[in-house]
């Protein structure tokens, strides 16, 4: 009994710290998730095992019939010429009027997708933050934006505490 206890204790708080949010972030207020849905391409991200190598990434969201999304990331691998595909799916871990989601390439496993800037008029770029700052992207709705717009996000993402050096700009060519 004591064990189911401890197991039960130790996969709740690897739940609950998978959708947390870091320190001093802010998940934007006012989301649309139906502004928010369709094409994103990735401007620049820190480098995972899960992305690595890949180029011209982007990330497709739709709406389910549960309420939740569809998330369909994609990428390029130059090395080896082939596109890699993962499919998942994401809910609010909150209010749907709270950029605080939980996606899912892996089962019953979540993971935090927090949007803590975003251009709340036309929605044509954001800057979205896992569980904790070792996970940072910067989308956009086109391919390339202007260096003054990357260069505000860049210092958005700075003053939040991430470590830019750590950013990778994606080639969409």
């Amino acid at each position: 009994m004591k064990l189911k206890l401890f197991f039960l204790l130790v996969v709740s708080f690897f739940v609950v710290s998978c959708t947390s949010i870091p320190k001093g972030i802010e998940p934007v207020k006012n989301f649309d998730l139906n502004k928010y849905l369709g094409t994103w391409y990735e401007i620049a991200r820190f480098d995972h095992s899960f992305e690595e190598g890949l180029q011209r990434v982007t990330a497709e969201y739709a709406l389910l019939a549960d309420g939740g999304v569809s998330v369909i990331n994609r990428g390029f691998n130059s090395e080896n010429g082939e596109w890699k595909e993962a499919e998942g799916k994401a809910y609010f871990v909150g209010e749907e009027s709270i950029g605080h989601l939980k996606v899912s390439f892996f089962g019953p496993f979540y993971s935090s997708y927090i949007i803590f800037f975003l251009d709340q008029d036309d929605y044509q770029y954001a800057l979205v933050s896992g569980p904790n700052r070792e996970y940072l992207w910067i989308l956009s709705r086109d391919k390339a934006l202007p260096k003054s717009t990357i260069d505000m996000l860049v210092q958005e993402a700075s003053d939040a505490g991430y470590d830019i050096s750590k950013l990778i700009f994606v080639d969409h060519n």
